[in-house]
């Protein structure tokens, strides 16, 4: 295909990036964002960008979205856009296509990414070629297995940000029926993606008997200035992060290392030492020494997605 480049993209529920990719090489001069509430779909997004780049043919396009997919098509859980083979042919002439889900993609970038992007939180030994989970955390929350096969590279989809969000205390029950009211389940999204950093704040008010509310980017700047309720929001976030990492680490067994990634994890880095991360993950009774056999990291590459994409196409993805 000479050199002809790929097109790939991360669909998020509030910004999509996009950007050409020589292989499994991204294009880092070729990156650009756009905000979806400006669009009315992807495709509108992909000929708005080929056509500014002046690129008339893709070896292939590869996207990664914010969203379950099923036989090839995405449907966006925070986003209204439904996205399948045909968009992307249409909007890139691409043959040769591939719709992702974003842990997925993910996933797939593992072992291509800087090890200078790669914030240790808890060390452990780590074994190259067993399994791996990616966890994301911002608008959404989800996570996904990564298994290394004879075949090739599985990484699994999933939406486990909308099964029960864990429960540990009476105040965790509290927490629970206080959230169900959004959507009629106590889900983990509501609780550790960027609303429900904000349902949890609410929580906390309320519980203090002094109800109120800010929005997720006032609270981690409330939380900055250490802010007494913020703090309390923190701690709390943290250890509900803690406990559900743990719980999908021993669904997964991830001994190649567990792989923290979004806008909601990053901002949390620097308090998951201070708010005892590790405790929260470790804290399953007998298998608390267990929980040591796994290493977590934060993924601090922000176009990980998009190097994801490109792997998987240059390796022979498709569908």
């Amino acid at each position: 295909m000479g050199n002809i480049p790929s097109l790939v993209a991360d669909i998020g529920g509030t910004n999509t990036r996009v950007a050409l990719a020589d292989g499994k090489v991204i294009r880092q001069d070729s990156i650009r964002r756009f905000r979806n509430a400006d669009y009315a779909g992807l495709e509108t997004i992909l000929r708005q960008y080929l056509d500014e780049a002046r690129i008339t043919d893709c070896a292939g396009a590869c996207v990664a979205a914010a969203g379950p997919v099923r036989d090839g098509v995405a449907t966006m859980t925070n986003l209204s856009w439904t996205i399948d083979a045909s968009t992307l042919t249409r909007a890139t002439g691409a043959e040769k296509t591939a719709i992702l889900n974003d842990l997925q993609a993910q996933g797939q970038a593992l072992g291509h990414i800087a090890d200078d992007k790669l914030a240790c939180v808890i060390a452990a030994p780590s074994q190259p070629h067993a399994a791996k989970l990616v966890v994301g955390a911002g608008t959404g929350f989800n996570a996904a297995p990564v298994h290394e096969t004879p075949w090739g590279r599985i990484v699994a989809a999933s939406e486990c940000g909308h099964i029960n969000m864990p429960v540990r205390t009476e105040a965790d029950l509290r927490l629970a029926r206080f959230v169900e009211t959004a959507h009629g389940f106590p889900g983990v999204e509501d609780v550790l993606a960027g609303r429900g950093l904000e349902r949890l704040y609410a929580f906390v008010r309320a519980e203090a008997g002094n109800p109120g509310e800010l929005a997720a980017a006032d609270i981690m700047a409330a939380l900055a200035k250490d802010d007494p309720q913020a703090i309390e929001t923190g701690k709390l976030y943290v250890r509900l992060l803690g406990s559900e990492i743990g719980n999908l680490a021993l669904i997964h067994l991830p001994f190649g290392g567990i792989y923290l990634i979004g806008g909601v994890a990053r901002a949390f880095q620097p308090y998951l030492e201070r708010f005892d991360f590790a405790g929260a993950f470790r804290d399953k009774g007998r298998f608390a020494g267990f929980m040591g056999n796994f290493a977590v990291s934060v993924i601090e590459d922000d176009y990980a997605a998009l190097t994801g994409c490109a792997v998987y196409l240059e390796n022979g993805g498709q569908g």
